[in-house]
């Protein structure tokens, strides 16, 4: 009779599936902003995932940890390794399906070798971490940091009536009355190896609250089976932003070398249009997933009107075209992270950094190259490929030299219509000529003389300077 009076339930299904990433900490933040954060909810985390950017996995950490109302579960339906592990942790409640594993977070780094795990300094946070989450959902902390650190040695120690789990220090440091009463002591991780468990090792060792078939199974047996179930889906928007993350650096390589294309090539056109469309979608997709914001805009903008510069005002590739390129490179480095300068007690922003540095740096260098290759080999056969009609023959043998005007003599004077600088236009008895100096700059209005003529070419002078 009390059960009927409660309000029903509302469960909300949020899947978690394949590399943990910004894209996938975006979904999940705004997946957790549309669910009721109310004491009747019940947000099902289902876990599939090999694990991914630490700092991704913090931020889908920090959003589960921000649910204050809502119960959540971690619903592991396959793997929840690395990362996973970590963003399981952070829910209310664990529950593994048949079969599935959890555990080993050791950070690890690539190197020409293979994976190498990092050392003291970038385990000593997660540990921490770790340990916070598990202390807050009432899971083994020992057990939690040995995910994290392969040199733990775990014992599952009985004190006399009391079953706890401590590490080799901790049994060290019992006093001989606690020793004395031990009563059994058996090895759960033993140094050199990382805490990994299954579905029913994760519940004998306390982590998991039960194994399932099924999330229908798991539904019934904590009696939420008549309620209402809204299972939350990536939406189209969510899936191309991942897509595009995924093929940010091709982009950025595309962007950076069509720009440096149109700066050598005359004029402004597809190459331009091209590279600004490119780098408009790495930088929007960045901002879409939290990383990118109005600094980073405002700082490839710049980037972009001083390419502008480069290409409509001042002629040939300098400083303009240099200064455009550097801050378009900056912008796009800082929007693939949330911060400037890595904060020394988060070791892994250390790692991002430089990992981004050469993505963008590599990209540059790439697109120099790929723009190479468009100027030497691509754009001199695109005219072949477009329709004439052509002329079979040059003109480089041509020649002409006849006067312009017959009637036109040295010494007839006249007025210069347009700034002499060599060349420009005057009028002579009336007459509208195209003429050259002798190389001085004559101000328009000045009385000019002429010189010599040379086939098409009138040379003239200035009249108050030619004696």
């Amino acid at each position: 009779m009390a059960r009927s009076q409660q309000k029903p339930a509302n469960v909300f299904v949020i899947p978690i599936s394949g590399d943990v990433e910004p894209g996938m900490a975006a979904f999940l933040k705004r997946a957790l902003n549309d669910v009721p954060d109310t004491a009747d909810t019940v947000i099902v985390v289902e876990m599939n995932t090999f694990g991914g950017r630490v700092d991704s996995a913090l931020e889908m950490v920090d959003a589960l940890i921000n649910v204050k109302n809502a119960k959540t579960i971690a619903f592991v339906t396959n793997k929840a390794i690395s990362a996973g592990a970590l963003i399981s942790l952070a829910c209310n409640q664990l529950v593994m399906k048949n079969n599935t594993t959890i555990g080993d977070c050791a950070p690890i780094t690539y190197s020409k070798e293979g994976p190498k795990m990092m050392g003291e300094k970038f385990q000593s946070p997660l540990r921490a971490k770790f340990r916070t989450l598990a202390k807050r959902n009432g899971y083994p902390a020992v057990l939690a940091e040995a995910m994290v650190s392969v040199d733990m040695e775990v014992y599952r120690v009985k004190l006399e009536d009391k079953l706890v789990f401590m590490d080799a220090q901790e049994y060290q440091d019992l006093d001989k009355d606690q020793q004395d009463s031990i009563t059994s002591k058996k090895t759960v991780v033993a140094k050199g190896e990382l805490l990994t468990m299954d579905d029913s090792e994760a519940h004998d060792l306390g982590f998991s609250s039960m194994s399932v078939a099924s999330l229908e199974e798991m539904l019934k047996q904590m009696d939420l089976s008549d309620q209402n179930l809204t299972r939350i889906q990536e939406s189209w928007s969510e899936n191309l932003v991942s897509f595009i993350g995924m093929l940010s650096p091709i982009l950025m390589l595309i962007g950076l070398g069509s720009l440096y294309t149109e700066i050598k090539a005359p004029g402004f056109g597809a190459p331009g249009i091209i590279g600004i469309l490119c780098l408009a979608l790495v930088f929007f997709n960045q901002y879409l997933v939290g990383l990118a914001n109005f600094t980073e805009l405002l700082i490839v903008m710049i980037g972009i009107v001083l390419m502008g510069f480069e290409i409509f005002v001042f002629p040939g590739f300098g400083i303009s075209g240099i200064a455009g390129i550097v801050c378009i490179t900056a912008g796009l480095l800082l929007s693939l992270q949330d911060f400037v300068i890595p904060d020394p007690n988060l070791p892994w922003e250390k790692e991002l950094l430089i990992n981004n540095m050469l993505r963008v740096l590599s990209s540059v260098l790439g697109s120099f190259l790929f723009a190479l290759f468009l100027l030497r080999y691509v754009f001199p056969r695109i005219s072949k490929t477009v329709q004439g009609p052509y002329l079979a023959a040059t003109l480089a043998d041509a020649r002409l030299d006849l006067p312009v005007d017959t009637s036109l003599q040295a010494g007839q004077t006249g007025t210069a219509i347009t700034l002499l600088r060599p060349s420009g236009k005057a009028t002579i008895d009336g007459e509208r000529y195209d003429v050259v100096t002798q190389g001085d700059f004559v101000p328009k209005g000045s009385k000019i003389r002429v010189a010599t003529i040379k086939g098409t070419k009138i040379v003239v002078v200035r009249i108050d300077t030619d004696e």
